[in-house]
């Protein structure tokens, strides 16, 4: 059939191009023998109508005896410049990054360090050659080099990195007291964009790992600080912060994992630390990330992101963002970090402990001289004066009860200057109340 459906096709086309020329001919010997004006005009009229029909002859042809076509394949729309997730929960974890990445900061740590320089020496150089002369065969004085080293100078050096986050538009920054504590080293805070400002470090947390460091900006994006308190095992965190000192504003993403967990931290100096209380996350916390923020899925920074656990995988600890709120009131009205303070030295009592000792109770702080001999509650301190004595055991803390996992010093950083606290001790075997208020402490206690 459709061998047919050609030919016919064929025919019909040669009968087209044939009239249409036989007209063209009729109408050029029709303008010979008549004049130019109306004449020529009515022939280009007409020969451009034909010629359209010559090279339109499709419309000629019933629609059923065309042949099927295919559609083109239409053109593939271009990729937007922004990701939209289909999924509610991948969308509000890219919602909060792009609105807290911003606000995260890098610091550089520089610092002067001594250029050594190697040289060799010869130890025989200065031996006349007549006494060299009296040694021989038994020695060779062949000028033997022995490599020496010595200082050529300084130079400015990055020695290392850590991240911060911005708390006030006016470029005020929370970050790790560990990272900004070499005295001697500057401190350089790179934006998001690349800016970067010189910092000056305000203040240092006397017992918390939290330090306070300005630069000099107006206009910035902050982060918003959430409630430390409402924070849930199993609940999302995302973690922000200059991976490696490296990779800036690197993203981890994972769970709250533990809670009111106490560890022992080693910086790059050797120096060691005991942090109570903190919250443990499998985020991924590198190298470097120390300081960053700890977000949950509203954007609010529930902690600081402050170690890891070594030989572990995604093992990370994070101090509450509350203790660090509450240096901040304290700069803001006395211009430092001013921790309060009870004045006793104590030993928190554990079932080992009530065995060896004899204890009547397997819990609570157990008032007690350090190892040196020092006062177990200290002169003029408000334990003191609450009538706190060596050999009291504290069972309660403002209703809290004491134990390994509830120290004294880990509550008492939930609190401020001047606040009255609630004591439960247990003297010998009678049970005492007894109400001391927190004072500032003193700067030459460590």
């Amino acid at each position: 059939m459709k061998q047919n459906n050609k030919f016919i096709l064929v025919i019909v086309i040669s009968i087209l191009i044939g009239s249409s020329f036989g007209f063209l001919i009729s109408q050029k010997i029709a303008y010979s023998s008549e004049g130019r004006g109306e004449n020529q005009n009515n022939l280009l009229a007409n020969l451009s109508q034909n010629t359209n029909n010559i090279f339109n002859f499709k419309k000629l042809i019933p629609q059923w005896f065309k042949e099927e076509t295919t559609s083109p394949t239409p053109t593939a729309s271009p990729t937007p410049t922004t990701y939209s997730s289909e999924v509610e929960y991948e969308q509000k974890i890219i919602d909060v990054v792009e609105k807290s990445s911003n606000a995260v900061v890098s610091i550089i740590i520089t610092k002067d360090v001594p250029i050594i320089e190697q040289y060799y020496t010869n130890p025989f150089e200065g031996i006349p050659p007549e006494i060299q002369q009296f040694f021989w065969p038994f020695f060779r004085f062949e000028s033997p080099q022995i490599p020496q080293y010595r200082q050529k100078g300084t130079e400015k050096q990055e020695v290392g990195g850590g991240t911060g986050f911005i708390v006030s538009s006016d470029g005020l920054i929370l970050t790790n007291k560990h990272v900004v504590s070499d005295k001697e080293a500057e401190y350089t805070v790179f934006l998001n964009n690349g800016e970067k400002y010189q910092a000056k470090i305000l203040a240092q947390d006397p017992i918390d790992d939290i330090a306070l460091i300005k630069i000099e900006a107006n206009n910035l994006p902050v982060l918003t600080l959430g409630n430390s308190e409402s924070i849930k095992l199993g609940q999302t965190v995302i973690a922000i912060g200059n991976a490696l000192g490296e990779f800036r504003n690197t993203i981890s993403l994972g769970v709250v994992s533990g809670l009111a967990r106490s560890v022992t931290a080693t910086d790059s100096s050797g120096n060691i630390e005991t942090i109570d209380n903190v919250i443990q996350t499998d985020a991924a916390i590198n190298f470097g990330n120390s300081g960053g923020p700890l977000i949950n899925l509203k954007g609010e920074v529930i902690g600081i992101n402050t170690a890891i656990a070594s030989g572990a995988e995604n093992i990370g600890f994070a101090i509450p963002i509350n203790r660090a709120k509450k240096d901040i009131e304290s700069y803001q009205s006395l211009g430092k970090i001013a921790s309060p303070f009870i004045g006793i030295r104590y030993t928190i009592i554990t079932p080992t402990l009530k065995e060896q000792k004899n204890l009547p109770v397997d819990y609570g702080a157990l008032i007690s001289s350090g190892n040196s001999n020092e006062p177990a509650v200290l002169s003029n301190s408000p334990a003191e004066k609450a009538g706190l004595k060596e050999g009291d055991i504290i069972l309660e803390f403002d209703g809290k009860k004491i134990n390994s996992t509830n120290s004294i010093s880990s509550l008492i950083k939930n609190y401020k200057i001047g606040d009255k606290i609630n004591l439960k001790v247990l003297r010998g075997q009678e049970e005492l109340n007894l109400e001391l208020i927190l004072t500032e402490r003193p700067e030459d206690i460590e």
